[in-house]
This record gives C-alpha cells, structure tokens and sequence, in this order.
C-alpha cells in the first residue's frame, strides 16, 4: 500500500477537474451520510483522502474520525477542519490506541483495491477492535475480477455526462494512460475480489456481512458490502426469531 500512498500524497491527476474532484467527494459525503444511523453516531472514515464535504458528513453525526495515511493529506485535512470541533483528523497508526468499541459506523471506502489481502486483514482487526458491539462496517467500490478497465472508464463517462465534465474527462483519459496512476496499477495491480471471497474475508474477521444493493459512489459495477460483529448479528436474529 505504500506506494499508493506515495501516490495519493503526491501532486496526481487522478481527477479530471475540479468539478470531477468535487462532484466525487460530494457523491461519497452523500452515500456515507446515508449509513448513518443517528444523529449521536460516531463514525469513522478508514482512509478517508481529501474528504472535502466531511463537514457534511459530521453534520449527521455526533463525531467524525477521519484516518489517513498520506501525512501530506493528513496535513491538509487538519487545516481545513480545524474549527469544526466535531472532525477529528488521525493516522492510521493512532487507530490502534483509539478507545476500544468507540465507533458505531466504521467505512472504508475505495481502499481494499490498494491493499495487499494481509493488509486488509489487519486494516479488519483494527475496526473490530474499536465498533461497538451494534456498530457497523462498510467496505465500498470492491473491485470485481470479472469486470476489467473499461467498465471504469465507461462509468466515469456516464459520471462525467451527467455532472457536465464529459470534455475534461475525456482529455483526462488520455493523460492517465501515460500517467504514474496508469504504470502503478500495471505494475503493481489492484486486488479484486467476488462477492463470496469479500464476504468469507469479513467472516474469517469476526464479522457478519452481506452486499449492498448499491455501491458507494459512481461506479455500479463495483461492490459495497456492510458488515456487524458476528455476534451482534446472532443476538439480533434471537431476537427477532
């Protein structure tokens, strides 16, 4: 993961604009404000880059963790969400030392793909460790072995057509096929995952999980799976039995 985080902590063009970059963040503000389940939630962001509408997001909550590897990032984040008081900007390290079952709504979205499996096993424990025992996990835009590239690029498209970037998208195309981000996911590749290896994944974690009906963010053809300790997700089908 290293590498991706050299990436993200460097001056990328990985969006096409600014109206792109903006649009993105609004869209996953919006999917993540839709996972919380009260106003008095404490959520957590697991990677959460730039984060631009957070505030959003910690508007629907009672406190908003976002942890970010990138220190470059990192230190942006700090600096834009200094005055509000309820967005607390962390390194993943500090993850670690977190209060233990603090966070009723962890997400993790657009992650997995940069992570080695060990490493998303660990990135795993950490959440279980800090969610409550009611708390939920969700891990989006899970990419699929089956579907390839162009799938991505054919729904960047219909994101950029229906936003009004399509021009900017397309000559981004073209600067991303001779760009760091093209020869990093060349050399090093994306992991990907099917459904059945994602859920297995989270169980073989201590959790309960199944897929979304829509994935976080624009791409439909990627996956979101929510996920609950295993044993909140007994206790409540006794109840419910």
């Amino acid at each position: 993961m290293d590498e991706w985080i050299d990436y993200y902590d460097s001056t990328h063009t990985i969006y096409a604009s600014r109206l792109h970059r903006d649009v993105h963040f609004q869209l996953i503000a919006r999917d993540i404000i839709g996972y919380i389940s009260s106003p008095d939630a404490v959520v957590l962001d697991y990677a959460s880059g730039e984060a631009l509408f957070a505030a959003r997001v910690a508007d629907a909550c009672a406190k908003l963790f976002l942890a970010e590897p990138a220190p470059g990032v990192r230190g942006r984040l700090i600096a834009r969400f200094a005055p509000n008081t309820k967005i607390r900007v962390r390194s993943l390290d500090d993850l670690r030392t977190m209060e233990e079952r603090s966070i009723d709504l962890a997400v993790m979205n657009s992650v997995a793909q940069y992570m080695t499996p060990e490493e998303l096993d660990s990135a795993f424990a950490v959440i279980r460790r800090l969610l409550k025992p009611t708390g939920r996990l969700v891990v989006g835009d899970i990419l699929r072995p089956e579907v390839g590239m162009g799938k991505d690029v054919l729904a960047l498209l219909q994101f950029a057509r229906n936003h009004g970037f399509l021009k900017d998208a397309l000559y981004g195309l073209a600067s991303t096929a001779l760009s760091d981000y093209r020869q990093l996911r060349t050399r090093i590749g994306l992991q990907r995952y099917r459904e059945d290896e994602m859920i297995g994944k989270l169980a073989a974690a201590g959790f309960s999980a199944s897929r979304a009906p829509v994935n976080i963010g624009h791409n439909p053809w990627r996956m979101t799976f929510v996920a609950r300790h295993v044993l909140a997700r007994s206790a409540e089908s006794e109840v419910h039995g």
